[in-house]
């Protein structure tokens, strides 16, 4: 009998160290402009977290006809993290009330000693109903290295 307690001693000591199944999740999400209206604004570059991940933000927003709002940036092309506290111009599309933004993500888990899990989610918002207008930046120009 001692022989068994022993034998299920060792057993739970060694599920003790091997510890939980362990996993790694990353979570991607690419986020489209549709149907927004086409604009040229400055503005200066920030950065911005969110639940999805870093991001960037335009702030400071004004066109030829006065100020807009702050926009959430959109973009594959340009390496935004090189222009945050620049100045830029931007040509691109926006969101309004009419505008869509289509939201894109995926979700890979790759569990240790399982079988891993990948999920794709794919939704259309209108602008206004995200909380905040997106930007699509198609093209970029530096105004000033600086933002007052």
């Amino acid at each position: 009998m001692k022989l068994i307690w022993k034998t299920l001693a060792v057993a739970a000591l060694c599920l003790a160290t091997v510890g939980p199944l362990s996993a790694q999740t990353d979570v991607k999400s690419k986020v489209k402009v549709k149907d927004g209206a086409d604009v040229e604004v400055t503005g200066c570059v920030a950065s911005a977290s969110s639940a999805t991940g870093d991001g960037y933000i335009l702030t400071n927003v004004a066109d030829k006809k006065g100020t807009k709002p702050n926009y959430m940036l959109v973009d594959e092309d340009h390496d935004l993290a090189k222009h945050v506290g620049h100045r830029v111009q931007i040509t691109g599309k926006a969101t309004d009330r009419d505008g869509k933004i289509e939201i894109e993500t995926k979700t890979k888990t790759k569990v240790k000693h399982g079988d891993d899990q990948e999920t794709r989610t794919k939704s259309t918002m209108k602008g206004d109903a995200v909380g905040m207008a997106y930007l699509s930046v198609n093209s970029m120009k530096i105004i000033a290295a600086t933002c007052p």
